[in-house]
């Protein structure tokens, strides 16, 4: 299961900056409204020391990391629900996708306007919230449409059901509050939401705040990111630090390089590390890994999975016909040195159906279809 994201914020805020960057894709990013006039797409592989350690144990033919998709659109712009800018025609595109991830503006500079002609990001988020907000009303007018008929001329138990949601939902967003803070929404309705509507503001969020480069060693001391995290923090939501200059410098670079860059700035981590574990923190997802010498490969699962469910992350055959799992552990591995001494160390386990799957587990899935 690749993750998928979708990159939204106001025009010239580093939006496509911050995508070049960790896409190494190369579109247009200018410093004038509406420069990314089309969708674009990149994918990366998920940065994982785990799997490049397994790589040079096993030597394997192949080595194969979980993958994470970006979807960069346009800049919204205020009133892009009425058809300003260029509307929000391209939201069509990230419906589908895992997270939404915001790019704010939080770094003050005279050389890159902005198109509110001043730096505010509470101001800015509630911008792009709304245009969110305008597009799920639209979203829920037209299935509304579809389901009123059914429930009040057939009376159809079904449809008067979710004409209820509908219209509660509707509420929510007319008050220009996100689905995701609803909370009196049942785990029932959620899934259902999930399934049929692909609305945006019931998708996980992450604030991303493209800060100077000067504050991203500090960027608590930065009064704009404070404000962001601590409306992140209120949402429950996440919020990262990140400067897409940075990013663009460090895309340039040998690996090597990088790592000094890095301890020049005071920081550890690459933005690209520091959003995908922002977003698997969100997402509560993990990391299982199938060894041998023909592959080496990371797979992306939901906590609280079952083996036989993480089997079906492989092949949904894995899944009808699941058996057994023979299931050691990444830091056993790390321990004992290689997967014989695993073993003679009792470090092997058989699990069947009822096993919850847990980060780091390195896992041969029996089944027989």
């Amino acid at each position: 299961m690749g993750l998928k994201a979708g990159i939204v914020g106001l025009p010239n805020v580093g939006k496509s900056t911050l995508f070049n960057a960790i896409t190494a894709a190369n579109v247009e990013a200018a410093n004038y409204p509406f420069a990314t006039i089309s969708p674009n797409t990149g994918v990366v592989k998920v940065p994982d020391q785990r799997v490049d350690w397994l790589s040079a144990l096993f030597e394997p033919r192949k080595t194969i990391y979980a993958t994470f998709e970006f979807n960069d659109i346009a800049g919204l712009v205020r009133g892009a629900s009425k058809g300003e800018g260029l509307g929000n025609q391209f939201l069509a595109y990230i419906r589908e996708c895992d997270a939404i991830i915001e790019v704010v503006r939080c770094f003050e500079s005279a050389e890159i306007i902005h198109v509110e002609n001043s730096v505010d990001p509470l101001r800015d988020i509630a911008i792009i919230n709304l245009e969110l907000v305008m597009s799920d009303l639209d979203t829920l007018s037209k299935r509304k449409g579809k389901v009123e008929a059914k429930a009040k001329v057939s009376h159809d138990k079904d449809a008067i059901k979710e004409l209820a949601l509908i219209e509660l939902l509707e509420q929510q967003l007319l008050s220009e509050k996100p689905v995701r803070l609803l909370a009196t929404l049942s785990s029932e309705q959620r899934e259902f939401i999930n399934k049929n509507y692909f609305l945006l503001t019931n998708k996980p969020i992450i604030y991303a705040a493209n800060v100077a480069d000067s504050d991203l060693g500090r960027p608590i001391d930065n009064l704009h990111f404070q404000k962001v995290s601590a409306l992140a923090k209120s949402e429950g939501a996440a919020c990262i630090a990140i400067s897409a200059a940075i990013e663009a410098e460090l895309s340039q670079l040998p690996e090597e390089e990088k790592v000094v860059f890095l301890q020049d700035l005071n920081v550890t981590e690459t933005g690209l590390d520091r959003l995908v574990r922002a977003t698997y923190d969100l997402l509560n997802l993990a990391t299982f890994f199938t060894v041998g010498k023909d592959e080496v490969r990371a797979w992306t699962f939901t906590n609280n999975m079952s083996a036989p469910e993480c089997a079906g992350v492989i092949h949904s055959d894995f899944q009808k016909g699941f058996i057994k799992a023979e299931i050691y552990t990444y830091n056993d591995l790390r321990k004992y040195g290689s997967e014989l001494a695993v073993k003679e160390a009792g470090k092997l386990r058989v699990e069947g159906r009822d096993y919850l799957m847990k980060d780091g587990d390195i896992v041969f899935f029996r089944f027989n279809v």
